[in-house]
């Protein structure tokens, strides 16, 4: 599939349809979220995949770049941890927050103060020609729920790779299967509102 497919001719409006699916070879999960973000405007975005790669992370760095990105926080699986170490300073320059856990969810949450929107997907954020499903809805308690448990997965099952200080490194206090620094009920990644 070409990178540039019009979305605007698979899905229609967010605003005209709260819930979508896809079945098919013709969307990807970056065009998707500059979609999304056309309609919603700047927003936060809530990132989970097994893996990402360069191609989607240099997409999501001109889309934070320009400014449709406020904040950004992305989980990722564990086992593909040799592969996003590579990407390391890609994702240093995209997300305010990386975290490794026991992951395969690929979902996609953005939030401002007027839209709620959740992308559950088939695909990793790379590109192919396999078929892959996607449902998109802007329902507010499939957002929430989504959102606690994103929360959940980071905060204590996940461990977060330390970008603050562009070393790089997991926090020094971390170890496979110890909570994230930041645990609890009342997490909130970096104020973010959601």
């Amino acid at each position: 599939m070409s990178r540039g497919v019009n979305i605007s001719t698979i899905l229609l409006p967010l605003s005209e349809k709260p819930i979508q699916a896809y079945f098919g070879q013709r969307l990807h999960t970056l065009g998707l979220l500059k979609w999304i973000v056309a309609q919603t405007g700047r927003a936060n975005v809530f990132v989970s995949s097994y893996s990402t790669s360069e191609p989607f992370l240099n997409g999501y760095y001109l889309m934070r770049r320009k400014g449709d990105i406020a904040q950004g926080i992305i989980l990722l699986d564990n086992r593909a941890a040799r592969k996003t170490l590579q990407l390391e300073q890609l994702l240093c320059n995209c997300f305010d927050a990386v975290f490794l856990g026991q992951n395969h969810s690929k979902v996609l949450l953005i939030k401002n103060s007027s839209w709620s929107v959740s992308v559950v997907t088939s695909q990793n954020q790379t590109y192919g020609d396999r078929a892959e499903s996607t449902i998109i809805t802007t329902d507010q308690g499939v957002f929430d729920q989504l959102m606690k448990q994103f929360i959940c997965c980071c905060s204590e099952d996940a461990v977060e790779i330390d970008i603050r200080n562009g070393t790089g490194i997991i926090t020094e206090n971390k170890g496979a299967g110890q909570p994230a620094a930041h645990t609890g009920a009342d997490w909130r990644p970096f104020g973010i509102e959601y």
